[in-house]
């Protein structure tokens, strides 16, 4: 029923648009709607608005004042820039994502967080790689509850760059990667493993487009990403991920856009156990999925093997991300100077190599001979808190899920101490075992604010309101949290001291992303009024000439089109 539905969703197309079918030459399109055939979405992970504002104007102190991100600031030339745009809450990459690709909230695509928790599912037959433990499942028994890792844990193994996918090249797993003993089980389906493209509860731009006909692509950071291609599996054509918590290894066949080799191992003052440990080694993850994102305009597959280019395709940069956050042991701190955005040097050097491989696609496409007909949005899955880091507080022991003690499931509890650990960052996102009391769970959070730093606390009506009802019982929703505290700005429950920031959480460091749309053909503009990164995925899929409510979530929620894209493409 559910294939039959995304058949008959992608359908759907905009009136006097023609719908072209799958077909094997390069270039074809999955609806002549005119101006846009292709649509490129790049997630430039951690980049706030400020942060396009300051390289692309420049700042005193940096470069003499120059700007220093010259590719995006020509883009803006041609460009709709949104400096008022919130990512999803939770602000995490698993729930970012999907706002981007479906127009949901966490409360259509059950998507609050990569590792969260659902009250209908079972553990899985093995502990996976992040810790989650296994545990039973009997097939049409109530299910015990389980926290739902959908990080690398789900790897076959995370320590390698291909995730241990059987028989795959050194860098090439994506979704073979997965290993289905270390998937959650669904009593009510013969205790059957559940995947990431069948754990999002809607289906996404790639799963509409594709079923319109078009040829798709996406490139992310983990195995779990593949969600995007939607329920079933079937909406991508072309998915990569290499797996970017895996051991730092040489990568010969890669050079950074700004012509550093990447062989032999650039930085071995970081750890090597994660390519995220080090502000050089990111770099070299990134411009190896640049690399599979030029393969693909150049109307191949992401290893290089004949194809087409793709409708719609796209791939998310880390950079940004780690050079807002890291503290690289031996080598420096990165983030902010101040909170005006000022970069550190380390910063400063990731949005450079961002920009610099930004203006390698923008080349690739018009070499394609395909610029002036796609439509660029970069955006970010989420922002980074805070950007004053003179408020960052690492407290990993006085957290929310710390105080509740044995009312966390164990699966999720601190008091479990070789599990996967509770959701908490810069945020605390708290499902209660059964048969606990939410009001003395908020009680007692309410009485302990002073040492969970609490900002702000959601439980019943308040979270309800944009979330549904969580619950236990039949006719509630089994994956809405029961509690959500925000803490003061900074202040981070992970206790890590290799980080200076965080993200997960509501403050506006958190969810205020750039947000920059651009064709060749458009007016440059700046809108102030606030948009949200569920009006991208409505935006493209119109652009591309079907309409937006093909999406469920922009059904169910209403999300709108960004309007001011609207009008540039129907000029």
């Amino acid at each position: 029923m559910r294939a039959s539905r995304l058949l008959l969703a992608g359908a759907v197309v905009a009136a006097g648009l023609a719908l072209l079918t799958h077909g094997t030459t390069a270039n074809t399109d999955v609806a002549a709607s005119g101006k846009i055939k292709h649509v490129v979405l790049l997630s430039i992970d951690g980049m706030h608005a400020v942060d396009l504002y300051n390289c692309s104007h420049g700042m005193a102190g940096v470069h003499g004042g120059e700007p220093y991100c010259p590719n995006l600031a020509a883009l803006g030339q041609t460009a709709i820039n949104y400096m008022a745009t919130t990512s999803s809450r939770p602000s995490d990459s698993f729930p970012g994502l999907a706002a981007l690709v479906t127009g949901g909230s966490p409360k259509s695509t059950g998507l609050y967080y990569d590792v969260a928790y659902d009250r209908t599912l079972d553990p899985p037959a093995q502990k996976t790689g992040t810790g989650l433990g296994p545990g039973p499942c009997t097939v049409n028994a109530p299910a015990i509850g389980t926290t739902t890792d959908y990080d690398q844990g789900i790897d076959y193994d995370d320590t390698k760059l291909n995730g241990g996918a059987p028989g795959a090249g050194t860098t090439d797993g994506g979704k073979a990667s997965i290993d289905p003993k270390h998937l959650v089980r669904d009593p009510k389906n013969n205790c059957a493993p559940v995947y990431p493209w069948d754990f999002v509860r809607t289906n996404t731009i790639f799963s509409v487009v594709h079923a319109a006909g078009g040829y798709t692509a996406w490139i992310d950071k983990h195995a779990s990403y593949s969600f995007t291609a939607g329920p079933g599996g079937t909406g991508l054509d072309d998915y990569y991920s290499p797996e970017v918590d895996s051991d730092v290894i040489p990568l010969p066949m890669v050079t950074t856009a700004e012509g550093v080799p990447c062989a032999p191992i650039r930085d071995r003052i970081g750890s090597l156990s994660s390519w995220t440990g080090s502000f050089a080694n990111i770099q070299c993850y990134d411009a190896l999925k640049v690399d599979a994102l030029l393969n693909q305009i150049a109307g191949k597959t992401h290893s290089g093997a004949p194809a087409q280019v793709p409708t719609l395709f796209g791939m998310n940069f880390q950079s940004v991300y780690i050079g807002e956050s890291l503290n690289e042991t031996g080598l420096g701190t990165g983030g902010y100077k101040n909170a005006a955005a000022e970069p550190t040097e380390f910063l400063l050097q990731e949005i450079e190599f961002v920009d610099a491989s930004v203006g390698e696609i923008i080349n690739a496409l018009k070499n394609a001979g395909i610029y002036d007909d796609t439509l660029l949005i970069v955006t970010a899955k989420h922002g980074e808190s805070p950007i004053d880091t003179r408020h960052y507080v690492a407290d990993g022991s006085d957290t929310p899920a710390t105080l509740l003690g044995p009312a966390i499931p164990w699966s999720e509890s601190p008091l479990n101490t070789s599990g996967i650990g509770a959701t908490e960052d810069d945020v605390s996102v708290l499902w209660l075992r059964q048969g606990a009391s939410v009001i003395a769970a908020v009680n007692r959070l309410e009485a302990d604010s002073t040492e969970i730093g609490l900002g702000e606390i959601y439980y019943g009506p308040s979270l309800a309101l944009n979330y549904g009802i969580g619950g236990w019982d039949a006719g509630e929703d089994p994956r809405t949290p029961d509690i959500i505290v925000t803490p003061n700005v900074g202040v981070t429950y992970s206790g890590s001291t290799t980080m200076v920031g965080d993200h997960g959480g509501f403050a506006h460091d958190d969810t205020n992303v750039v947000l920059l749309v651009t064709n060749p053909s458009f007016t440059p503009l700046t809108v102030y009024t606030p948009v949200a990164t569920t009006q991208v995925a409505p935006t493209i899929v119109q652009a591309l000439g079907v309409n937006p409510t093909a999406l469920d979530a922009v059904k169910l929620e209403g999300t709108a089109v960004l309007t001011e894209v609207g009008s540039e493409l129907s000029k």
